[in-house]
């Protein structure tokens, strides 16, 4: 069998990978397992029946018949190499925070005295962080190594509900390190942050807390393509909060909104389409429940994040009119998440991909990134529009293009 270089230029992305599993042997159930799936994925995608939209199935496929460009699997030759990356992404936090997350402590508790509640305070006051600045990474990355390290400390010191406060706090402190660390973490630290701040909730008894960390535990499934799992997860976290939302706070309602917005995203990207509005349906009727302005302080649940997800859902099922006329209605300014409001601009862009308008795309992309620089520079899916638009923008775009693909540190030599 032919490399793919001998063959013609016309065939599609499943025909591509088809050539080049059989030129390097592999079965299709190897290749399959490669990358999380089963071979009827596989097969479906290898003979057209099903659309691969996931880049990061694209990479896995990539990385696992071992091309170092993953334009040889989608045929976009035109402008710079795609890259397949060997590690990851790199950010100038992850030294210090792999450092407090990986060498922890075993010594025994010590006397001194911790106030959860001043704890918990400086892990909220994070969040907030994270949400409103333009370099949340960056500015949060740098809080992160102290606030595990004591986080962990309290735990140790104290007793009762003191402990289960501390435990509560802990979790919160992994979750929001499984957010700042998302796609520059190593697979290793990826999952021992989300399983911690999952047992830290469990350990603590908190329904609330437990359905968070199972949210942040979702996203991190979701992101390594493991889908099932990831809806398994925030189902059954969702069935846990469930008995309790009646006489339950406004946090405890938004974290069970949160769920099911997440549910209705990972749906919407296996093209489940009946699902994925039905999870979005139930997600806004807990919004309806909620006070207009209510807005949850970690998750950022509330009625403009379920305007926003209405938008990822219909550009996830690749229904780009539907998702732009749903963004046309938006005020992006009813969200207070500087990196919430920076994705849903990526979202319209990659909409207006989906419809071949590359100069309106290119122009939300630029106000994706001036809202949330580090937002757009981190994530996977900006960076693909990013190169996407450096390689076939219009003429007269194309510096602009070049430009904005240099911001995010995408190749461009």
């Amino acid at each position: 069998m032919p490399e793919l270089s001998d063959t013609s230029s016309t065939l599609s992305v499943g025909e591509r990978i088809k050539v080049l599993r059989e030129s390097r042997g592999m079965s299709r159930p190897t290749l399959a397992q490669l990358c999380g799936r089963g071979p009827d994925w596989l097969k479906k995608i290898e003979s057209g029946e099903r659309e691969l939209s996931s880049h990061t199935l694209l990479l896995r496929l990539a990385a696992a018949l071992q091309l170092s460009d993953l334009s040889v699997i989608t045929g976009n030759t035109e402008g710079p190499a795609a890259p397949v990356p060997l590690g990851r992404l790199n950010h100038p936090s992850m030294p210090a925070i792999w450092t407090a997350v990986m060498q922890r402590t075993m010594s025994p508790r010590t006397t001194s005295t911790a106030d959860p509640a001043i704890l918990q305070g400086r892990v909220d006051q994070s969040w907030r962080l994270w949400h409103t600045s333009e370099h949340n990474r960056t500015e949060v990355g740098s809080l992160l190594p102290d606030l595990i390290r004591d986080a962990e400390a309290a735990v140790r010191a104290l007793d009762g509900e003191g402990r289960r406060a501390a435990l509560v706090a802990l979790s919160d402190v992994y979750r929001l390190t499984g957010q700042a660390t998302a796609y520059v973490a190593p697979a290793e630290l990826a999952w021992v942050v989300a399983d911690r701040a999952l047992s830290a909730a469990q350990d603590a008894d908190q329904p609330a807390a437990i359905a968070a960390a199972a949210w942040n535990m979702g996203n991190i499934l979701r992101e390594t393509a493991y889908p099932e799992e990831a809806l398994r997860v925030v189902n059954e976290a969702a069935d846990l909060i469930r008995p309790h939302l009646d006489d339950a706070p406004d946090d405890w309602r938004g974290v069970y909104g949160a769920l099911q917005l997440h549910a209705a995203v990972t749906a919407a990207r296996e093209g489940r389409e009946g699902d994925a509005w039905r999870y979005w349906g139930k997600g806004d009727q807990v919004a309806k429940s909620l006070p207009p302005a209510y807005v949850h302080p970690s998750t950022v649940f509330g009625r403009a994040n379920v305007d926003f997800h209405a938008v990822s859902v219909a550009t996830d099922l690749r229904k780009s009119q539907k998702a732009l006329g749903l963004a046309d209605d938006i005020d992006p300014d009813t969200m207070p998440s500087v990196e919430r409001q920076a994705r849903l601009w990526v979202e319209v862009a990659r909409g207006h991909l989906q419809r071949g308008d590359r100069t309106a795309a290119l122009h939300v992309m630029q106000m994706a990134h001036r809202i949330g620089a580090e937002t757009v520079a981190y994530t996977p899916s900006a960076r693909h529009v990013a190169a996407d638009l450096w390689r076939s923008a219009p003429r007269a775009m194309r510096k602009e293009a070049s430009h904005l693909a240099e911001l995010v540190g995408v190749a461009t030599g």
